[in-house]
């Protein structure tokens, strides 16, 4: 399916509290920085596109609709972590997901399934830091109030990203639809509409940075456990 097959939503537009740093800085940072780090990304993902192809059958990328900028659809890009029509029978990954490959256990804990996002960035759809992008299934159920968060880019990362980076063990293994819905979804709107009503280049640093030393206590704490 190509852009042309997306759907065609309401645009979505509002005042933001850094307007400039949000549409023209925050846009030409990313571009930049995603340019910087295209060769050695390159360098990253092709051995781990060799990883997924020879692990399980399928594509080696996956490409799914997500809410985006204005509330205009878009693909995102990740690694495949999952068996191919793993999507199809929900879109919550829950604790010890048998759906998870064994190469997706790994890219997912050090969030090295998230790297071809940086093609996401060149073409705009994404930025390094801003509101992840949910399923049209949540986005279409945004409240007056959340539709702020369609005002900016989505991103690699936020702070629902780093509050749930361990998101399959909150929702568990009975009902991880539900109880994400229920335990996660309402935190993580809230945290959106937070960071979409104060972008800042401050904020998006500090969010940077937390990340990053999320993504390596979060590998520690896998390697202690094994």
């Amino acid at each position: 399916m190509s852009k042309k097959d997306l759907p065609r939503l309401p645009y979505l537009d509002g005042p933001l509290s850094h307007p400039f740093y949000s549409k023209v800085v925050k846009r030409i940072i990313d571009l930049l920085l995603a340019l910087v780090l295209l060769i050695p990304g390159l360098i990253l993902m092709i051995p781990l596109a060799i990883w997924v192809k020879l692990d399980s059958p399928g594509p080696v990328i996956y490409k799914a609709v997500r809410g985006g900028y204005h509330n205009q659809p878009f693909y995102i890009y990740k690694f495949r972590s999952m068996v191919v029509g793993a999507d199809k029978t929900g879109g919550t990954t829950a604790k010890n997901d048998d759906r998870v490959t064994r190469a997706g256990r790994v890219m997912r804990k050090l969030k090295m399934d998230e790297l071809p996002q940086l093609f996401n960035i060149i073409k705009g759809d994404m930025s390094f830091v801003g509101p992840r992008p949910e399923l049209l299934l949540y986005t279409n159920q945004y409240t007056k109030e959340q539709q702020c968060i369609m005002w900016v880019r989505p991103g690699v990362t936020d702070r629902s990203s780093i509050v749930y980076i361990a998101q399959d063990e909150i929702v568990g293994e009975e009902d991880p639809v539900g109880n994400f819905e229920r335990l996660v979804l309402p935190k993580k709107n809230q945290l959106r509409v937070e960071y979409a009503k104060s972008q800042s280049f401050s904020l998006d640093w500090q969010l940077f940075w937390e990340t990053i030393a999320g993504v390596f206590k979060k590998a520690e704490k896998a390697a202690a456990e094994r």
